[in-house]
C-alpha cells in the first residue's frame, strides 16, 4: 500500500502591495518546485508602485506602467481577488470576501486554510472630520486618482481660458494640497510643473496667474526625511511662487471656499487631500496584537508577537527599528521593500528548519522629485538639489521598480518625455465612459 504524498505547506499572503508582491517574488525565486503553495489575496489584480504616482499624474510616466499585473509576474501563485474579512488563528483559516461573479448578485465568502500567513494589507488614507472634505476633496492614493487629478487640473486651465467670470477664473486657477509628506509634496510639485508648461497653450492663462498652496499642520514638510531636506524643499517650492503654509490646518470647505486655521479664506475648485495614511482597519478586526496606530506588533524577525506562523511587514506592521533603539521602522516604501526580502527569506528558513534573520536597515538618505529636472536629495549627509537630485531620484526608483518589463517601460517613458513635448490632453471622459452614449440616447428620445 502506497503512502499518499504529503500536502505542501500553504503560504497565504494578504495584500498585493509592496510587501505582498516583493515577498511573493522572492518566494518564487527561493522555493523549490512543490516545496510550498502560494496564494495571494488582494482586491485589485495589480500592484501600484507608489513612488512614481506623482510622475504618472504629471504625464512623465504612462499610468499603466506604474502598475504591475499580479497574475503575470506571479505564475507560481494563485491570485484571489478579494479582501480579508475574518481570521481564525486556532484553525489557521482566513475568510476572504470575493466579488459576485455576476453583476447584481451578492458577495461570497471563501475559507482559505493556511500554514503560514503574511498580513500586508497596506494602508488607507487618513481622513479627518473636516466639514466639506468628503464632498469636495480629491484623494491621491491610487493610479485612478492620479489620472483623475491630472484630468481635473487640465480641465481647470481650460475653464479659466474660456470664462469671462473673474471670480470663477480665480477659483479655477487655485490649487490647494493638504499634507506635506512625500505624496502631497511630490504631487503638487509635479503637477505645478506640468501646468506651468501647459499654460502656454491656453489663451489668456499665464503661469503666474495660478495659485498653488501646500498646507501642512507640522513645523516642516517632508517630516519623514532629515530636517535639511524639508527646509531645502520648502525653499525650492517658494522660489516657484508656491505657498507653503506650515503649522496650518484645513478647517472647512464650503461653497467652493477653503478656510484654513490661520484665518485665510479663498475660493478654490481643487482641494487634494494627502494628509497621511493609517494602517488598514482589517488588522484590528483580526484581534491580533496591535499598537495604538492599529499596526500589528512584530518582533525583529517580522513575526507577529505571540503567533506561530503569522508574519507582517510594511505600513501595517510595527517592526522594531534596530538602528534606532526604542523606535519602530517608518512606514515607507524603502523599509517595505527590504522587509519583504527578509520576510520571504525567514519563511523559507522556517520551512527548512534554519535560523531566522532579524531585519536591520539604517536609512542612508532621502530624495524627492519636484518636476522635470528638479529635485531635492540628501545621501549620506551630502545634500543635492536640482538636476543631480532629480537624476538620482530616477536612478534609485528605476532600480526598485519590480520586474524588467516594468523597468523597460518606465525608462522608455522617461526617454520619450525628454525628447518629445509633454502631452496636455485631458481625458476626463474616461471617468464616465457612458456619458456620450447616454447623451445621444437622451437626444433620440426627444
Amino acid at each position: 500500500m502506497t503512502t499518499p504524498p504529503e500536502t505542501p505547506p500553504r503560504i497565504l499572503l494578504v495584500g498585493g502591495g509592496h510587501v505582498g508582491l516583493y515577498t511573493a517574488l522572492r518566494l518564487q525565486q527561493r522555493l523549490r518546485p512543490g516545496e510550498a503553495e502560494l496564494t495571494l489575496v488582494d482586491p485589485k489584480s495589480y500592484m501600484t508602485y507608489q513612488p512614481l504616482l506623482a510622475e504618472a499624474a504629471a504625464g512623465a510616466v504612462d499610468p499603466r506602467h506604474v502598475v504591475v499585473p499580479l497574475r503575470r509576474v506571479l505564475p507560481r501563485a494563485q491570485v484571489v481577488l478579494g479582501r480579508l474579512s475574518g481570521l481564525d488563528p486556532a484553525t489557521r483559516t482566513a475568510t476572504v470576501t470575493v466579488p459576485a461573479p455576476v453583476h447584481g448578485h451578492t458577495e461570497r465568502d471563501l475559507q482559505l486554510p493556511y500554514d503560514l500567513l503574511v498580513l500586508a494589507p497596506g494602508a488607507i488614507p487618513r481622513i479627518l472630520p473636516v466639514p466639506g472634505l468628503a464632498e469636495h476633496g480629491i484623494g491621491f492614493h491610487s493610479v485612478e486618482e492620479a489620472v483623475s487629478l491630472r484630468n481635473h487640473v487640465l480641465a481647470q486651465l481650460d475653464l479659466a481660458s474660456s470664462t469671462r467670470d473673474a471670480a470663477l477664473r480665480e477659483a479655477a486657477l487655485t490649487f490647494v494640497f493638504v499634507g506635506g509628506g512625500y505624496a502631497g509634496t511630490g504631487a503638487l510639485a509635479e503637477l505645478e510643473d506640468m501646468a506651468r508648461y501647459a499654460a502656454k497653450h491656453y489663451p489668456g492663462v499665464d503661469a503666474e496667474d495660478m495659485h498653488w498652496v501646500l498646507v501642512e499642520a507640522g513645523k516642516r514638510i517632508l517630516p519623514e526625511t532629515e530636517p535639511d531636506v524639508g527646509l531645502r524643499t520648502t525653499a525650492e517650492l517658494r522660489g516657484r511662487n508656491i505657498e507653503v503654509r506650515l503649522g496650518t490646518r484645513l478647517e472647512s470647505v464650503a461653497d467652493g471656499v477653503v478656510t484654513l486655521s490661520d484665518g485665510s479664506r479663498f475660493a478654490a475648485r481643487t482641494l487634494v487631500w494627502t494628509a497621511g495614511v493609517r494602517a488598514s482597519p482589517v488588522l484590528r478586526q483580526t484581534r491580533l496584537p496591535c499598537d495604538a496606530q492599529g499596526r500589528l506588533r512584530c518582533d525583529a524577525t517580522l513575526r507577529v508577537l505571540g503567533q506561530d506562523g503569522i508574519w507582517a511587514a510594511g505600513d501595517g506592521a510595527a517592526v522594531p527599528d534596530l538602528a534606532r533603539v526604542g523606535e519602530c521602522c517608518a512606514p515607507n516604501a524603502q523599509h517595505a521593500v527590504r522587509q519583504a526580502r527578509v520576510l520571504a527569506d525567514n519563511i523559507v528558513a522556517q520551512l527548512r528548519g534554519e535560523p531566522l534573520t532579524e531585519y536591520r536597515h539604517e536609512l542612508k538618505g532621502s530624495l524627492t522629485s519636484l518636476g522635470l529636472h528638479k529635485g531635492v536629495a540628501q545621501l549620506r549627509g551630502r545634500a543635492l538639489h536640482g538636476r543631480s537630485a532629480w537624476l538620482l531620484h530616477r536612478a534609485v526608483h528605476l532600480r526598485r521598480v519590480p520586474t524588467l518589463d516594468r523597468k523597460a517601460r518606465v525608462l522608455a517613458d522617461w526617454f520619450l518625455a525628454g525628447v518629445l513635448k509633454r502631452e496636455i490632453v485631458s481625458m476626463g471622459a474616461l471617468e464616465q465612459p457612458r456619458a456620450g452614449f447616454e447623451m445621444v440616447m437622451e437626444q433620440d428620445r426627444e
